[in-house]
């Protein structure tokens, strides 16, 4: 895929000048500020051009808003009233370079493309650091994943409306976090991600909620603001929300009700503006269900649910998404004009990808640091070979993604339900009747045996009784007996 360059001016012959003139790269066009703002955060430029002089606003501004959203981005300020008091104050507010008008077009291509290369050198030295670069990219060639896109565009529009994102490990949900803070009001305000599984239940804590001094042993003489704070005005990205300890689930919820909470070992409320979006790959009704997850923070979560799909069911994407991240990581690795033969992206579509966007992107990056030639092969992406014979065929895939699999490629009969499975019918969402199922599977499981099953359930045996009153069981046994 070309680089692509967007062109924020109000005269359509400067517009079109600059489309003739860059006809390797996608020029996106914009004629005001507002328009130009909406291109960088639906259609992520790698380069823009700005002119100061816009019918609903000044350049200057477009500038700092744009830098605002993507630090990352170069922008360049044309104008045809040059001073250089003009040109210090856009260098100012984040102008990578300074161009008047009339511009020789040669002069334009050069500055074009030097920047383009300084942004993939910068992307390279972020990778090699370890350092993280740029925004977000959701690629949906697929019905589903445009489905999901119309829904992160129309959730981003309410930017206080708490979304939660559900969809398997690896398929992209911190990507469709970050889409929906980046097209939202909340855009130029921090955009802060937490693990809730990776730290103790008194580091998350700590870390979400702040501390005050002295709070517990350890703490640091000053305190410190938790990360709630941090995100003030903008996003806060819960990740893994499943994992929370039932503690700190109980001050989230007053978090997402009262809008305010406090520190450990503090007196005084704090009161915050922000979005929580959170993520899961758990199923919430069955923690729910298993009394691991309060059903009200459920429901005060589930205000606006995105599911995201796994790869395997937007087979579509696939190659969509192999192009893109070639086209990122081949200059950076230092591998510029490597392209994808024929036979790997056919491999790439007969694949099952278990972990989703996340194994095919470290496959992408295997192949563009091994393939040998200009092009990728199948054995350079080192795909599982087990996993690709048991690969399902898609319910539907479109002609162009269907042509290049080989007929050989028939996929396995499905695997048989593992023993004790509990299948709850289609459509099922009554949390009473789903935990009515639960706990007599455990009965069954445990023999009947009361205690045993209260075990399974990780309930006590009087808690199991009432429950069993309520379901009528309780009455039936008595009867039988």
């Amino acid at each position: 895929m070309p680089d692509s360059l967007l062109v924020v001016d109000d005269e359509p012959a400067i517009r079109h000048a600059i489309v003739r003139a860059f006809a390797e790269l996608t020029v996106i066009e914009a004629d005001t500020a507002e328009a130009g703002l909406a291109a960088v955060r639906e259609r992520y430029p790698d380069l823009v051009l700005v002119d100061n002089r816009l019918p609903d606003g000044e350049g200057i501004e477009l500038i700092a808003r744009i830098r605002a959203i993507d630090p990352d981005l170069p922008v360049v300020l044309l104008t045809g009233h040059g001073s250089t008091d003009l040109a210090v104050d856009a260098l100012k507010h984040g102008a990578v370079d300074y161009i008047e008008k009339p511009f020789k077009i040669e002069r334009l291509r050069t500055t074009v493309s030097h920047l383009l290369d300084k942004q993939k050198l910068g992307r390279q030295v972020a990778r090699l650091s370890g350092k993280a670069s740029g925004r977000s990219h959701l690629v949906a060639q697929a019905p589903a994943m445009k489905r999901v896109l119309g829904l992160i565009r129309r959730v981003a529009a309410v930017p206080s409306t708490t979304v939660l994102i559900q969809g398997e490990s690896g398929s992209g949900k911190e990507l469709v976090a970050k889409a929906i803070h980046e097209r939202s009001a909340r855009a130029e305000q921090p955009f802060i991600a937490i693990n809730c599984a990776a730290l103790s239940e008194h580091l998350l804590e700590a870390e979400l909620f702040g501390y005050e001094k002295g709070a517990f042993t350890g703490a640091d003489s000053k305190g410190k603001a938790g990360l709630f704070e941090a995100a003030n005005g903008g996003t806060m990205f819960l990740d893994e929300v499943g994992e929370m300890p039932l503690h700190l689930q109980t001050k989230l919820l007053r978090v997402l009700q009262e809008r305010r909470f406090r520190r450990v070992g503090g007196l005084t409320d704090i009161e915050v503006d922000v979005r929580v979006v959170a993520a899961t790959n758990r199923d919430l009704r069955a923690e729910v269900v298993a009394g691991r997850f309060r059903q009200d923070l459920y429901f005060r979560l589930r205000v606006v649910p995105v599911p995201v799909p796994p790869l395997r069911e937007r087979p579509e994407d696939i190659l969509a998404i192999a192009d893109h991240l070639l086209k990122r990581l081949a200059p950076e690795l230092g591998r510029p004009g490597l392209a994808f033969s024929d036979a790997a992206r056919q491999a790439m579509v007969a694949y099952a990808w278990p972990g989703n966007v996340r194994e095919l992107a470290n496959a992408v990056e295997r192949a563009v640091i091994g393939a040998e030639g200009d092009a990728i092969r199948p054995d350079d992406l080192v795909l599982d070979e087990i996993l690709l014979e048991q690969r399902p065929a898609p319910a539907q895939v479109s002609a162009a993604v269907q042509a290049p699999i080989a007929a050989s490629s028939a996929p396995a009969s499905a695997p048989a339900l593992p023993p004790g499975t509990l299948l709850i019918p289609p459509g099922e969402r009554h949390l009473a009747r789903i935990e009515a199922m639960v706990i007599k599977a455990a009965l069954a499981d445990a023999g009947g045996q009361k205690s045993k099953a209260a075990d399974l359930l990780g309930i006590n045996r009087t808690t199991l009784y009432n429950k069993l009153k309520d379901i009528g069981l309780e009455q039936a046994e008595s009867a039988a007996g």
